[in-house]
């Protein structure tokens, strides 16, 4: 079956690129399955294999697919270890990484904050679920963090499964069909709060360093908005360029 491309002034390689991202969110690709192979798609939609070749590392940059070597391509899933290196930067004062291990203090469906409402693209007290865990890196409490997702993207995620996994990104895509592609993060510098104090075991005003994340779906929408405080006495953020 041939694809009609609808005319555009864009790169013709860009106009594939979101017809493939098109049928990835619709599903005709699941995460985890080989897509069709580049002569075939390019028959397909009837252009030269360079430039569907150039469309599909396109999405690979963008962390939509993987491409193996003489194997194919495959719409990328989330698993423990994608989500630990892609998306979680924080680590020992010596450069080494370690799995979080998370505690939920808080699960609950609630009317979204003007803040959240903004960031996520919400109508005015629209309802969001609300999670709070800590984090602990080597045995020591290491993050607080505070995470809204639409309540209507993720109907029922303030009640199960439970407990809620350590890595919420597969948990998204394999449980409600949302996968994040992306994520935008700015740092801030903080003084600690009383409850930074009673869960992350600091000292009133100590330096923390404040995450704030804004997590994308495959089509560049806001899907899930991540507060996290940081302590920093025995950790630090790492970001390899």
């Amino acid at each position: 079956m041939e694809h009609q491309l609808t005319p555009s002034y864009r790169p013709l390689y860009q106009q594939i690129k979101e017809a493939l991202l098109t049928r990835i969110v619709s599903g005709d690709w699941p995460p985890g399955t080989f897509i069709p192979s580049e002569s075939a798609l390019s028959k397909e939609y009837g252009v030269s294999v360079g430039t569907l070749r150039k469309a599909l590392d396109a999405l690979a940059h963008e962390n939509v697919v993987i491409r193996y070597q003489g194997k194919g391509t495959v719409v990328a899933t989330h698993d423990t270890d994608r989500s630990l290196f892609q998306f979680f930067h924080l680590v020992g004062l010596n450069g080494e990484r370690s799995l979080p291990i998370s505690r939920v203090l808080i699960r609950q469906r609630r009317a979204a904050r003007s803040e959240e409402a903004s960031v996520l693209g919400l109508a005015a007290g629209e309802e969001v679920v609300h999670i709070r865990r800590v984090r602990e890196l080597d045995d020591r409490p290491a993050l607080l963090e505070d995470l809204v997702v639409s309540a209507i993207r993720f109907a029922g995620l303030e009640r199960e499964p439970e407990p809620l996994p350590n890595t919420l990104y597969q948990l998204y895509q394999q449980r409600f069909g949302q996968s994040v592609a992306q994520a935008e993060e700015r740092l801030f510098a903080v003084a600690a709060g009383p409850q930074d104090q009673r869960y992350l075991s600091v000292s009133p005003g100590m330096p923390l360093l404040e995450i704030r994340r804004i997590a994308k779906d495959l089509q560049g929408n806001p899907l899930e908005y991540r507060v996290s405080r940081c302590e920093t006495q025995h950790h630090c953020y790492l970001n390899q360029l």
